[in-house]
């Protein structure tokens, strides 16, 4: 029996190919296109991202996957954002003194964070939320590697939402993982942090219909 159909979502940014063979690892057949039909279509949505917000948002409007993302997401057909493609789906983003609009799917403001060390660069532990699915099964001590400079730290504004959120810490604690009806998001790198990320994205393929 082959698995679900997911679409890796090319507008320009993110690591493409290395998210394509992770979540093809899972058993699920993986398209990586720009086409917003096979997005939409897809039982599962993945949205990566590197680099500027503000230059992934930039390539978000260039192919006006905005709305596409927003429907998939109010017919609570899954998305899941990936690091930088995580950032976007909040309200908006702060580089440089520069605020950025996003998508918002998910309230709060990316802004840079306040520690000693930026960026953020390496495996680090994780506070799995309650009844996350996203980290089902995993150990408590698990580990993700990360690399970031920016993130969701408004923890509160989360979880009034309904959120469920999975921290780490950087001096500061942020939002490691976010989990909001279908809309799912890592600021770590699955595609990068071996078999934690292989089960956090085996536990995500296998909720999809």
């Amino acid at each position: 029996m082959s698995g679900p159909d997911v679409v890796v979502l090319d507008y320009g940014s993110g690591n493409l190919r290395s998210a394509e063979r992770a979540v093809a690892r899972t058993g699920a057949r993986v398209t990586v296109t720009s086409d917003l039909h096979a997005a939409a279509e897809a039982d599962g949505l993945v949205v990566p991202g590197v680099g500027a917000y503000a230059a992934c948002m930039a390539g978000i409007d260039e192919i006006d996957a905005g709305p596409m993302i927003a429907e998939r997401v109010a017919a609570g057909r899954p998305v899941l954002g990936i690091c930088v493609g995580m950032q976007i789906l909040f309200d908006s983003g702060v580089e440089h003194g520069v605020e950025t609009k996003g998508l918002g799917l998910l309230p709060g403001v990316v802004n840079r964070l306040t520690a000693e060390r930026i960026p953020h660069m390496g495996w680090n532990t994780v506070d799995i939320a309650d009844g996350s699915a996203l980290l089902a099964d995993l150990p408590e001590d698990v580990r993700f590697y990360f690399v970031h400079s920016y993130a969701a730290s408004d923890l509160e504004v989360l979880r009034e939402a309904g959120a469920k959120v999975t921290t780490a810490s950087h001096d500061e604690p942020f939002a490691a993982v976010v989990e909001m009806g279908a809309l799912s998001a890592a600021q770590f790198h699955p595609e990068k942090s071996a078999d934690a990320g292989y089960g956090l994205l085996r536990n995500w393929v296998s909720g999809l219909s």
